[in-house]
């Protein structure tokens, strides 16, 4: 199904500004409001999930934007949280952008290279280590770990920024943890992702396929997440499609289709993300 040319996509492309970004604040994987209706992050991930690649104006724009940014040419807006060294946290949200549109970006790939080489070190005994972890980190970025994004690496940034960068064996340790993690992966999903959702039809759902989506992304994911694909399969209904309810509707991972006045629609959109994910998962 076709979502770039729907009215939802010319909505947020017709409030892109010629710089490629989305008003003052570029920062925020929450939801839209009427103070903010749409940080950069939102109107990418959006954007993401509608089929948009950097083939797209509005995606070379803002990538083209972002590899400025960490090339230090410009900032990408005044925002700053003292709990941390904000700078290096924004070249970790800029390079994990870039890299998921442009994953061969110079930049993003020399800053993705450098949280591998930290994840190698922090599995390097099997297990994680979270002192091992702290100690490269500061190998790395010449200061030690000091807010909570830093102290905790399963979120959104890296885990999607360490997509095809780590030795088999890394990987394979690495996700065990992260399906096990008791919090989840912040931004995402707060719960340990090796228990699906107890009720099929709900948000919650959504947002664990979110954080599924992500993992879906690594080579050793196919036999991980296993689990997952019967749980899904189990899930379909008799005429082979998915339907999340209606409470889905978030205006973050859904909707797709323009309208859901029709439920066959809500359907279709439900059908398409799941058979995406699924296409990852199976041989």
């Amino acid at each position: 199904m076709d979502y770039k040319n729907g009215q939802i996509a010319q909505h947020i492309i017709n409030l892109q500004r010629e710089d490629g970004t989305w008003g003052n604040e570029f920062h925020s994987m929450a939801m839209p409001n009427n103070k903010t209706p749409l940080t950069t992050e939102q109107a990418l991930r959006r954007l993401q999930l509608l089929g948009f690649t950097l083939e797209d104006v509005p995606i070379r724009k803002t990538v083209n934007c972002m590899t400025s940014c960490l090339r230090g040419e410009r900032k990408i807006d005044d925002y700053w949280e003292k709990t941390q060294d904000w700078n290096l946290f924004t070249k970790l949200m800029l390079s994990t952008w870039v890299k998921i549109f442009e994953p061969d970006n110079t930049l993003a790939l020399t800053f993705a290279k450098q949280w591998a080489t930290i994840i190698e070190k922090a599995f390097a005994n099997g297990a994680y280590n979270h002192e091992a972890y702290q100690k490269a980190y500061q190998e790395e970025f010449y200061h030690k770990t000091k807010g909570p994004r830093e102290l905790d690496f399963v979120s959104f940034y890296p885990l999607n920024l360490l997509q095809g960068l780590l030795s088999e064996e890394t990987e394979s340790r690495m996700l065990d943890y992260v399906l096990n993690y008791d919090k989840g992966i912040y931004y995402i999903y707060g719960k340990p992702l090796s228990e699906v959702p107890k009720v099929f039809s709900s948000l919650e759902t959504s947002r664990y396929l979110a954080a599924i989506d992500i993992l879906s992304g690594y080579k050793t994911a196919k036999e991980k997440l296993r689990f997952v694909v019967e749980w899904l399969e189990r899930n379909k209904d008799t005429n082979g499609q998915w339907d999340l309810g209606a409470k889905v509707k978030d205006n973050v991972y859904f909707p797709l289709s323009d309208s859901w006045r029709n439920v066959a629609y809500r359907k279709a959109d439900c059908t398409a993300k799941i058979s995406t994910i699924l296409t990852k998962l199976k041989d």
